[in-house]
């Protein structure tokens, strides 16, 4: 039997500078943790080359919170840098200043905890490599450098126990290569939640020979237990002393609902060990094995190639291959070979010449959109090499995006155009006709956050919106900027925390490149601001891209993009997942055409009565949260200020607030909560407990406290009291909890350090004697739960009014109000009393309780973010944006929509999906119509409804049968007859109006209708078309 003893961490053996701050890595901490990133903290990075993608690297470590960066640059800036290092500029083209130099200052604003310094050696010459890199935890070289110099530095690495990183991007293409050396362990190779899952019993099994194990069984409702062989788990809240001590036990996979561990009790055979409990995997360390660079690029194996893009799989050995020949010509020649070396180079047989031409022809250029993308990937590589977490790459990643290419691409005009030398490096690649494109695009930036920041830098080194008259760029984000987005939305410093996003992120840009034109605004994108987004606003439009975190939004600017038939760029990620989606009128499908399905929610008896999961226990403790500090406080000023409802349940908290339970002094706050706390995690338990005793069975004979009902026990009010997870659950209870009531009633609070305070003010609480109740109904269905709640709607006016008399008349407190507190996820007070009431919650039902980083996670919804996936998916989509600008009448296949995990790591690259059509037959011809089409009808005039169907038969040979606008139906055939005859000679936008009810904005220009219609020739054959878009105003 192998058992291991959970680790613990000793918190007092850490340094203050490895302490982390959540409140600036708060979203970082759910990819990495906290192990990681101390192990981050304690590390060094040596950056050497700082052009534009090793500026990448540098931000994005420097964002995730390295130790020390060491840039080592010692070059002077060339045009080719201003093509991706978003920190230079064409003034420093001529500067005394090497790259490293010039960038420093900038890039030490992004963190204040990471130390910046650059490297003092003058030279990229081997010894002085190798001096300037020892030392380091890790190496990462980001320009080209002799073979020589790199497998010496290799070596180096190898010898020290660094680790290094070798990424490239030459134009179009790039490569990621890692060597962390013959042994390298990961504390977690996927970076995926541990497995969890509750225990519907544990039985002793007789194995083969007659030795006797555990079966566990886990409850089928939750889902599938996940678990591999080999995997380990530990056991919480199950009563048995050997498996509720944090022993580890690797697991042997005997179905989706069973598993089996290899432990002796002391039991007898088929013998019950547990009926319930919980399971949790503890991830186990994992060791890779690298070979190195000069092993690897001499004999690759197919693994260490590394495949991104399934329509290219011969593309990694070609790229190699390629790779191999550039590095050969800069060993001999000092230099990158360019599209008049070609004749010269004498590529071996099995070299791709078209390839190896577009390389050399481009290799000089530093495009943006290729440094965000290796540098994402590189930058997560060297936070791997330092924080010992998620599986690195083993060999070569190769990336190319061939498919940018115009077939009007020319190179050639370098001199001849007048764009500045900013443009140089995308001139080479693209030609200056198309940069001139990109200078007059006209876009939407949805979103100022993470992406939008990432966007828009990438954007701004471009030379996208920069045309003086006909570019600009368009963004709104109703945010203000908070400290824990500094950690990812790079474009924010400190001080602009509590601004709006959009305007900061406008500045910004503008700062990178100062003929970028942006107007930034505020505001929601959805119905209510079609004054500003209006007909007029998208038709000006050359696309939409989004950088938004919801569902909801994005499809509602997707329904935008399909009417005014625009491109859309969208892009998410989630920690070190990421995913992009381009999608182009009549080529791609559109965004909402497929769609996740919703998420659960929590049943409400389960919520009230019988919570099995800590995330229970969290909107538990929240939904109180908001009804205690918040809608109680509301309903008070609602009365106050002669708005309130008059029902029995509103009075009766009115009542409550201002009358039985009114504190006057923080004493009463201490008092209220640690009533509170009687009640809710005493008297309510017993109550329970009197209504369904422990030994209750249902009418089928099983125990009614079974499965995923757990059987309560009331918990003591006990102030010293703590938690598997150490924390003082009752204390932080009573604390957080009074001070939100005082400041409710803008009475001072107290801080934690005074706890004689509330010993002293406990002593003088008198806590009644709890009787439970007969008669008492208790939900146990959702059905139940849900009557119960139909049938509390209070209509007792007589029982209303007696409650009104006995509350002090508005009058009487002039000037006083309450002061309601919304729930914020990132105040650490909301916080502290969430996670102790949850922890307290979950004591109750002997579930396993969480700590505050867990519990914010949980019932903030936060999603996990780091600079690096960011970085990686607005790269991508900036190159779709080339397609989309360069490219005329593009096949889908020349697009990429990408899925990635950096953690694995796994990035892929595929085909977008066509749009599905639906086929009708209009006039005898044969119509397969898309979500991109529509019956565009534009008459010159707003017509009458007579003209419209008039129009419908002529044009299409269809009888409208019934026509609608949104939820109003505007014609059908069996409507009432007069009234259909007052609307036929009306305008159709009168129509509209007379039917809704509604006033059409002024810049609306057009309606959409739907239509149910029928062929004229044959009456029965009803005809499916698209959504009908009808012009009224011009």
């Amino acid at each position: 039997m192998h058992r291991q003893k959970r680790r613990k961490m000793d918190t007092d053996s850490i340094n203050m500078e490895e302490k982390v701050d959540e409140s600036l890595y708060s979203r970082q901490l759910y990819v990495m943790g906290h192990e990681a990133q101390r192990n981050l903290q304690a590390s060094s990075l040596l950056v050497i080359g700082l052009g534009g993608l090793g500026v990448e690297v540098a931000k994005n470590t420097i964002l995730a919170g390295v130790k020390k960066v060491v840039l080592f640059d010692p070059t002077p800036t060339t045009s080719w840098d201003l093509g991706g290092n978003f920190y230079l500029g064409e003034d420093d083209l001529n500067s005394s200043m090497s790259k490293a130099q010039l960038c420093q200052p900038k890039l030490a604003e992004l963190n204040p905890y990471v130390d910046v310094t650059v490297a003092t050696a003058s030279t990229l010459e081997k010894d002085d490599v190798l001096n300037t890199s020892k030392g380091s935890t890790c190496v990462i070289v980001t320009i080209p450098l002799n073979t020589e110099t790199l497998f010496a530095l290799n070596e180096l690495c190898r010898e020290e126990g660094s680790k290094l990183v070798y990424a490239l991007t030459m134009g179009l293409f790039g490569q990621v290569f890692c060597d962390f050396g013959a042994k390298f362990e990961v504390n977690d190779k996927n970076g995926e939640q541990p497995l969890a899952g509750m225990l519907e019993a544990i039985v002793v099994e007789e194995f083969e020979g007659g030795k006797l194990g555990l079966a566990c069984k886990v409850l089928e409702d939750q889902g599938r237990h996940g678990l591999e062989n080999g995997d380990h788990v530990r056991f919480s809240k199950v009563k048995h002393e050997m498996l509720n001590d944090e022993t580890t036990f690797p697991v042997n996979v005997t179905g989706p609902f069973t598993f089996t561990i290899d432990v002796d009790v002391g039991m007898a055979k088929d013998d019950v060990v547990a009926t319930q409990g919980y399971f949790t995997e503890v991830k186990q360390t994992v060791e890779f094995s690298h070979r190195s660079l000069k092993e690897v690029i001499e004999a690759p194996s197919h693994e260490e190639l590394i495949l991104t893009d399934f329509a290219k799989f011969d593309m990694p050995g070609k790229l190699h291959g390629v790779f191999g020949v550039v590095r050969d010509f800069f060993d001999k020649h000092g230099r990158l070979p360019t599209k008049e070396d070609i004749p010269d180079i004498t590529p071996g047989e099995d070299v791709d010449k078209d390839i190896l031409e577009k390389m050399c022809a481009g290799s000089r250029a530093i495009l943006s959109p290729m440094c965000a993308l290796i540098g994402g990937i590189a930058g997560q590589e060297c936070l791997k090499a330092l924080s010992k977490k998620f599986t690195p790459i083993g060999g070569f990643l190769y990336l190319d995006s061939l498919e940018c290419l115009p077939d009007d691409a020319n190179g050639d005009d370098m001199e001849s155009s007048s764009l500045t030398p900013r443009h140089d490096s995308q001139k080479l690649v693209f030609g200056a006709s198309n940069v001139e494109k990109l200078m007059e695009l006209k876009y939407f930036l949805v979103g100022a956050g993470a992406i939008g920041c990432e966007m828009l830098k990438n954007w701004a080194m471009m030379g996208v919106a920069t045309h003086p008259e006909k570019g600009r760029v368009f963004i709104t984000d109703m945010d203000r900027i908070e400290k824990s987005n500094l950690s990812r939305q790079f474009l924010f410093r400190n001080k602009d925390i509590g601004s709006f996003k959009s305007d900061c992120a406008a500045n910004a840009a503008k700062a990178i490149n100062d003929g970028m034109n942006v107007t930034s605004w505020q505001l929601k994108l959805d119905s209510s601001t079609t004054d500003t987004f209006s007909d007029e606003f998208y038709y000006a439009l050359n696309g939409v891209c989004t950088a938004l975190d919801n569902v909801e939004a994005r499809l509602f600017v997707d329904s935008k993009c399909v009417f005014y038939q625009l491109p859309m760029l969208e892009s998410g990620t989630l920690g070190t997942k990421g995913n992009t989606q381009v999608v182009v009128p009549h080529v791609t499908e559109n965004y909402g055409a497929q769609r996740d399905p919703p998420e659960k929610s929590i049943p409400v008896c389960t919520l009230k009565n019988f919570p099995n999961q800590i995330a229970h226990t969290l909107q538990w403790a929240r939904d109180y949260f908001e009804g205690v500090y918040f809608q109680g406080a509301e309903d008070v000023n609602n009365y106050l200020h002669g708005t309130s409802e008059n029902k029995t349940e509103t009075l009766s908290n009115v009542q409550s607030y201002l009358v039985t339970n009114r504190p006057r002094t923080y004493e009463d706050c201490v008092r209220h909560t640690r009533l509170a706390f009687q009640n809710l995690f005493n008297n309510q338990i017993l109550q329970l407990l009197h209504n369904f005793p422990a030994d209750q069975v249902t009418s089928t004979g099983q125990p009614f406290w079974s499965g995923s009902k757990r059987c309560p026990n009331a918990v003591t009010f006990d102030v010293d009291g703590t938690c598997e997870q150490g924390l003082r659950n009752a204390f932080n209870f009573l604390v957080s909890g009074s001070n939100l009531l005082a400041s409710v009633y803008g009475i001072t609070g107290k801080s934690w350090a005074e706890e004689d305070y509330f010993r002293s003010v406990l002593e003088e609480v008198i806590v009644p004697d709890f009787a439970p109740a007969d008669g008492v109904k208790i939900a146990t269905t959702t059905e139940e739960a849900e009557q119960s709640a139909a049938g509390g709607v209070d209509s007792d006016e007589a029982e209303a009014k007696a409650i009104l008399d006995t509350l002090p008349q508005p009058s009487e407190l002039a000037g006083f109000r309450l002061n309601p507190i919304e729930f914020d996820k990132d105040i650490d007070l909301h916080m502290q009393f969430v996670t102790a009431c949850s922890n307290l919650r979950a004591m109750n039902y002997s579930i396993p309780t969480e700590d505050l980083h867990v519990s914010r996670g949980i019932v903030g919804r936060i999603i996990p973010a780091i600079a690096t996936t960011t970085a990686l998916v607005t790269g991508l989509v900036c190159l779709e944006l080339y397609k989309i600008t360069f490219l005329k009448e593009p096949k889908i296949d020349v697009f990429k929509s990408a899925f990635l995990n950096l953690a694995v790591p796994f990035v892929t690259l595929s085909e977008p999906t066509a749009p599905g059509s639906t086929k009708c037959i209009v006039k005898g011809k044969e119509w397969n119509w898309t979500a991109w089409d529509c019956i565009d009808v534009d008459l010159g005039r707003d017509v009458t409804l007579r003209e419209f169907m008039d129009y419908f038969k002529t044009e299409y040979n269809l009888e409208i049968s019934m026509l609608s606008q949104g939820v109003s139906i505007i014609y059908s055939f069996f409507a009432n007859k007069q009234k259909i005859k007052e609307r036929m000679d009306m305008p159709m936008s009168q129509v509209v109006q007379t039917v809704g009810k509604v006033t059409l904005p002024e810049s609306q220009m057009f309606l959409v209708l739907e239509v149910i219609c029928n062929d004229i020739d044959n009456e029965d054959d009803e005809v499916e078309v698209p959504y009908v878009k009808y012009r009224f105003k011009f």
